[in-house]
């Protein structure tokens, strides 16, 4: 049997998005999820302002999710394989790139806004939606990655 190089090409990039963006939702989830586990032991009422700020970094796992969904769709990954070219598996990569390594980095200085803005609930809960559009700041440059990551893929010719 031959391996089919675009084939593996196709499922490298369609795990890359969905792992590396959600290394990053994972780390910066968790860095939020610890500062944040502080604020509630001391003002529980806070609970949701903090479940909000905590929750923002995980977008981008969902992100690369869904791009690794639409890879693995194109590709035929999921209804057994289809005759990728190299050259094909290879822009299937190269668009995985955008929300892979933007995913993981934003989510990551996301997390670090996020956490920042849980202090500010901390001292002034009433403050929770100014820290909430801080942290949404960072989303933008999450969603500009999916964006070229979904515009590339569709770029790619099958067929």
């Amino acid at each position: 049997m031959e391996l089919n190089w675009g084939l593996i090409l196709a499922t490298v990039a369609s795990a890359m998005a969905a792992v590396v963006a959600g290394i990053g939702s994972a780390v910066g989830v968790g860095m939020a999820g610890q500062a944040g586990a502080g604020v509630i032991s001391e003002e529980p009422e806070k609970f949701g302002s903090v479940l909000v700020l905590q929750l923002l970094p995980g977008t981008q796992g969902i992100y690369g999710l869904l791009i690794a969904f639409v890879i693995a769709t194109k590709a035929g990954l999921l209804s057994g394989g289809s005759a990728i070219t190299f050259d094909q598996g290879l822009q299937f990569v190269f668009a995985a790139l955008p929300i892979a390594f933007g995913g993981l980095v934003s989510a990551i200085w996301q997390a670090r806004v996020a956490v920042s803005g849980i202090g500010l609930v901390a001292k002034r809960g009433e403050e929770s939606g100014k820290a909430i559009i801080l942290t949404v700041m960072v989303e933008t440059y999450a969603v500009l990655s999916l964006l070229i990551s979904f515009l590339l893929v569709n770029g790619v010719s099958i067929g």
